[in-house]
């Protein structure tokens, strides 16, 4: 499998590694994350915000965000 990169210079997010090195947390908490991070500051972080950006249902999001508060990238 080949890496193709890109050079960015709009519509792109710059992050941390560090959830994504958390061996114990699921991909679909660091997946969350990664989103929630690529959203504006003002956006409407609520749980049904989170449950229309994808297929994911609400059971589905809060159980990431359970996880997320647990590993300490989330205070509610």
């Amino acid at each position: 499998m080949s890496i193709i990169r890109v050079h960015k210079t709009a519509n792109f997010t710059v992050m941390s590694n560090t959830h994504f090195k958390e061996k114990k947390m699921s991909l679909k908490a660091k997946g969350l994350l990664s989103l929630m991070l690529s959203l504006p500051d003002d956006w409407n972080y609520s749980v049904s915000g989170l449950v229309t950006l994808s297929k994911d249902g609400k059971d589905s999001v809060m159980s990431a965000l359970g996880e997320l508060e647990t590993f300490g990238y989330l205070e509610r």
